[in-house]
């Protein structure tokens, strides 16, 4: 697929200088530092060595104050409190982090994962019986719950309270819950609002430690809870998630939690042949980095909430030895294998269908929908059609009687929104920017299939359908030496809005030694044919269709981020190269 590349602007020239002369680093790389907002030494010293001190005081945050007040009386009054949580990684860490730290001051608390098949997402009527049936009073409702007004209600009439911590958006009426912790509340003024919904329960036991004067060296254990949560949602790595990712990589590369460890063991990360029943002898061989987090530990604690029960997952982080995290891991990996089956089929079906329906070409979104579908692997299979397609994507089944399914969107389009405008069409609905799910009557289906392709037909801009490359700078390759690099290391950990920098570098050759290597990956060396300088060496995965561009002879631009390859013990820096086009 043809892709854009767009040259993001140079940042301010003088403020660029003044940086560059206080940091005293090249100005190519302190262009980098303005674009990300860095503006001065104090802004730079807190991007580069960010500090756990400078977490904002979780009482900011609207309803806080009355939160852990009704914590505190549950805990004076005896009453049994129960965590509850969503299914996916965000849902279950920040379980599994509640549930924990009071499970440290209290006895009588337990945790809840609705089932994905019976309850959906959210907070259920079942799962508020379940509660009422087992004399829970209070319950703690983590990444979900700021949408579910007529449950919350149901469960009000029950005598039961409801302390909401969630990052979705709200819709125009609020549950009727004790306290409702959501940064994107309208009137809520809390200075950070991308936390994921594991960050807010960091921020809940943070405030329940500040007030009864708890010392704050205790929760850093639960940050490798956080960093995987922050990871595995794709929230920005700005702001206050940017200190927690910092500190919950350092947590997960030097001490993990069992579970992570035994997650890990069934990854290439770790040497299987130094995995020993001992904890102090494990050792990476190499550190984890964000982009590890989301491909090789998100997927499989998802695998469970997919496959049986995200209830495997939470048992899963909370294990206290690598034995009995071990015996969880295993069998997670085994549904997250089922999974992969699962989602590859799924995908082909959906490829088949879109192939054979010729009306799917003219059209600005992508809705693909089959009754026998596994709910359990819609928003994976949405994230693959919107790779091939190049739209807003909704794949869907039937689930108890509705038709059921995840959103996913291209990059600045609001699929949230475009969902909203169908509200009336819809029995549920809830998600973000780029990711949303939705039940929908199978009556309703047809109506909101047309509603929705209009919508998107008004809203899109026709550029928007062409995947875009951001270049954040133009370089020559005698710009890329290890004291750079060294320095753009330092500008992780990286993420949404904070992305691992992409360069261009135009009117290169190749050194003659191209070729295509493992599944239709292109390996090549390239120079400037007019600038004296070593060769380097690049990898362009996926890309062997580039492989003539490469051989023609004549001068072609790249795109690509820079980083480091490890071959039989040496280290060399190389290019991994997003695009090639020929040099015009």
């Amino acid at each position: 697929m043809q892709k854009r590349w767009v040259l993001n602007e140079r940042a301010d020239t003088e403020v660029v200088m003044k940086l560059s002369r206080a940091l005293n680093i090249s100005t190519l790389l302190t262009n980098l530092l303005v674009q990300r907002g860095v503006q001065s030494f104090d802004d730079a010293r807190t991007f580069f060595r960010p500090k756990l001190i400078q977490l904002h005081d979780p009482f900011l945050m609207k309803d806080m104050d009355k939160a852990i007040y009704r914590i505190e009386r549950a805990l004076r009054n005896r009453e049994k409190i129960l965590v509850w949580g969503d299914y996916d990684v965000d849902g279950t860490t920040a379980v599994a982090l509640v549930y924990t730290f009071l499970k440290s001051i209290y006895k009588d608390v337990g945790f809840y994962i609705p089932d994905r098949y019976t309850e959906g997402y959210g907070v259920s009527k079942a799962g508020v019986d379940f509660a009422r049936e087992n004399h829970f009073s209070l319950i703690i409702a983590l990444d979900c719950g700021i949408k579910a007004v007529e449950n919350i209600t149901y469960a009000y009439d029950k005598g039961i309270d409801f302390i909401i911590v969630d990052h979705h958006r709200p819709g125009d009426e609020l549950p009727p819950a004790f306290a409702i912790l959501d940064p994107k509340r309208n009137d809520c003024n809390y200075p950070y609002k991308e936390l994921s919904g594991c960050g807010l329960g960091f921020k809940l036991v943070q405030a329940f430690s500040k007030k009864n004067h708890m010392p704050f060296k205790r929760l850093e254990k639960f940050l490798d809870l956080v960093v995987v949560s922050i990871a595995s949602d794709i929230v920005p790595i700005t702001g206050e998630n940017r200190i927690l990712a910092y500190y919950g990589l350092k947590l997960i590369n030097s001490n993990p939690r069992p579970g992570f460890t035994a997650i890990l063991h069934y990854s290439n990360i770790k040497k299987k042949s130094e995995f020993h029943f001992v904890e102090e002898e494990y050792a990476f061989n190499r550190k984890l980095t964000i982009s590890d987090l989301v491909f090789l530990i998100g997927p499989r604690i998802n695998a469970a909430g997919r496959m049986e029960s995200g209830k495997n997952s939470v048992e899963l982080l909370i294990s206290k030895n690598i034995e009995s995290a071990i015996e969880k891991a295993e069998q997670i990996n085994q549904f997250n294998t089922e999974r992969r089956n699962l989602d590859m089929q799924v995908t082909r079906d959906a490829l088949e269908l879109l192939a054979n329906d010729p009306a799917h070409q003219s059209k600005k979104s992508t809705i693909v929908y089959h009754p026998d579908w596994h709910k359990g692997v819609l928003g994976i299979v949405a994230s693959r059609l919107t790779e091939t397609y190049y739209r807003p994507t909704i794949i869907l089944t039937k689930s108890n009687g509705l038709i059921t399914g995840s959103a996913r969107s291209v990059k600045n389009f609001d699929v949230y929104n475009a969902i909203d405008q169908c509200f009336d069409l819809l029995e549920h609905f809830g998600g973000h920017k780029y990711a949303a799910g939705m039940s929908i009557r199978p009556e309703n289906f047809p109506a909101f299939k047309e509603k929705f392709e209009s919508i998107v037909a008004s809203t899109i801009d026709e550029e928007m359908l062409t995947p875009e490359i951001a270049i954040d700078a133009k370089i020559k390759l005698n710009n890329i030496s290890t004291k750079f690099y060294k320095v753009l290391k330092q500008f992780a950990p990286f993420g949404p809005e904070n992305m691992s920098p992409i360069f261009l570098t135009e009117n290169v050759v190749d050194t003659g030694y191209a070729s295509i290597v493992g599944k239709n990956h292109l390996k090549l060396s390239v120079v400037h044919p007019d600038i004296s300088g070593f060769p380097v060496s690049g990898i362009a995965f996926q890309q062997g269709d580039k492989l003539p561009v490469v051989q023609s002879g004549r001068p072609f631009s790249i795109c690509y981020h820079i980083e480091e390859n490890e071959w039989n013990g040496n280290i060399s820096l190389q290019l991994n190269i997003k695009d090639i086009k020929p040099f015009v």
